[in-house]
C-alpha cells in the first residue's frame, strides 16, 4: 500500500503507513530548512553561534530519531522550529542546573557571542540598529517577532511554536512592536 503525498515546504514528501515521514524525507526537509532553522536557532541560544550549532544539532537528532514526531497539525517548519525552541529551553535548565550544582559559581558559556546584525549579514546601519533595539526587547516579545519579521511566520504559527496561545502571541507581538517603534524613533537620528 502506498502511503499518501504530502506537501511540507513546497515538495511532495512520502508519509510512511505508520503516519509519519521516512527518514530520508526527515533529512530532505531539515537540509530544506536548515538555513532558517540556525537563524532561529540562534535567537533561542542568545546569538551564540557554538551553542545554536549544538542545540541544533540535538534538535535535528531529536526528530531523526523518533523523539519529536511530526504529526501534520501544522507545516513542517512551524514544528520544526517548535522543536528547535523546546531543545534550547532544556538546554537553558540543564546549565542553570549545573550552575546551581556548581554552588552559584556561574559558568561563561556565551563568550565574544558576535553581532546579530552580521550572523544575518545585514550590512546597513538601520538593520544593525533594528536589531540592535529588537534584542533590548523582553525574550518573548523579541521571538515573536524574530518569527514573524525575519522566518515569514504568521502570529498564530509563532503561538504554536513558543508553546503560548495566539492571544498571548498577539500581544506579545503588538508591545513588542510599539516597544520596537519608540526605541527606534528615540534613536533616530533625523
Amino acid at each position: 500500500m502506498n502511503a499518501p503525498a504530502m506537501s511540507l515546504t513546497g515538495r511532495k514528501t512520502r508519509l510512511s503507513t505508520t503516519g509519519g515521514m521516512d527518514r530520508t524525507a526527515l533529512e530532505r526537509e531539515l537540509e530544506a530548512l536548515h538555513a532558517q532553522s540556525f537563524a532561529w536557532a540562534l535567537v533561542c541560544c542568545g546569538h551564540d553561534r557554538h551553542e545554536a550549532e549544538d542545540m541544533l544539532q540535538n534538535a535535528y537528532v531529536r526528530v531523526l530519531d523518533g523523539r519529536a514526531r511530526f504529526a501534520g497539525r501544522s507545516s513542517f517548519r512551524t514544528w520544526l522550529f517548535g522543536v528547535i525552541r523546546r531543545t534550547a529551553a532544556q538546554a537553558q535548565r540543564r546549565r542553570r542546573w549545573r550552575a546551581r550544582l556548581l554552588n552559584g559559581r556561574s559558568i561563561d558559556m556565551v563568550a565574544d557571542a558576535p553581532l546579530a546584525a552580521d550572523l544575518c549579514a545585514e550590512r546597513s546601519e538601520r538593520a544593525v540598529r533594528l536589531r540592535a533595539a529588537l534584542e533590548r526587547l523582553p525574550d518573548r516579545q523579541q521571538q515573536v517577532l524574530e518569527l514573524v519579521f525575519y522566518h515569514g511566520m504568521t502570529i498564530e504559527e509563532s503561538g504554536r511554536i513558543m508553546g503560548i496561545t495566539v492571544g498571548t502571541a498577539r500581544t506579545h507581538y503588538e508591545r513588542g512592536r510599539k516597544a520596537l517603534m519608540r526605541r527606534l524613533q528615540s534613536e533616530d537620528p533625523e
